[in-house]
């Protein structure tokens, strides 16, 4: 099996109202770098393809036949704290602030402006995690 580098054998595929904006905040708000995007005959994104850290997510337009949709994502981070801060500043609500989790991540969570809820997570042990 061949996957593309850059993308994983999952890989998130986002249908939302908007998807220019949602892009913007992939961008902005998550410290995303996008790579492609292709448009329809109306000029919205039929897909648009952003890296965030090691992973690559796709975005379209949602339209009648595949309407918006929301999630949950768990993102690792080099620093959440900084990274919240950053999401807040571009549009995201908080739904739960960071603190360290008995898991050994440092995290806290935030919904972003089209309803996903982006948990934002630092490894702060280097070890597996254990029951």
């Amino acid at each position: 099996m061949y996957i593309p580098p850059g993308f994983e054998t999952v890989t998130p595929y986002f249908f939302v109202d908007d998807a220019a904006r949602f892009v913007d905040f992939l961008v902005h708000g998550l410290g995303g770098y996008e790579t492609l995007r292709s448009l329809r005959a109306d000029g919205c994104i039929a897909n648009a393809q952003v890296v965030l850290g090691t992973s690559t997510v796709m975005v379209s337009e949602s339209s009648p036949e595949y309407p918006a949709m929301t999630g949950a994502f768990y993102l690792y981070v080099e620093d959440a704290d900084a990274s919240m801060k950053q999401a807040l500043a571009h549009g995201a609500t908080l739904e739960m602030a960071v603190a360290d989790m008995p898991y050994g991540d440092r995290q806290g969570g935030v919904r972003d402006t089209h309803g996903n809820i982006w948990w934002l997570s630092q490894r702060i042990v280097h070890e597996p995690y254990s029951a």
